[in-house]
């Protein structure tokens, strides 16, 4: 997921998306925890790294509300 499409969405949106990616990170592990074989390890990295993107751009949109 590019960070401008995660820019441009509502914080709605963002924490439903949120939880959405938390449950496919959460499945993608127990997959990985069990010995199945995972057709993409990359995809839990990259589950990661959109969760963590997602993250950053909800606490940055609440301190400017803070600030302001």
């Amino acid at each position: 997921m590019k960070y401008k499409d995660i820019k441009s969405m509502g914080t709605e949106e963002l924490a439903s998306k949120l939880q959405e990616l938390k449950k496919e990170l959460m499945k993608q592990n127990t997959q990985r925890a069990t010995g199945t074989q995972l057709k993409n390890p990359m995809v839990i990295k990259n589950l990661r790294r959109d969760i963590a993107k997602i993250l950053y751009l909800l606490n940055q949109q609440e301190n400017t509300v803070k600030k302001a």
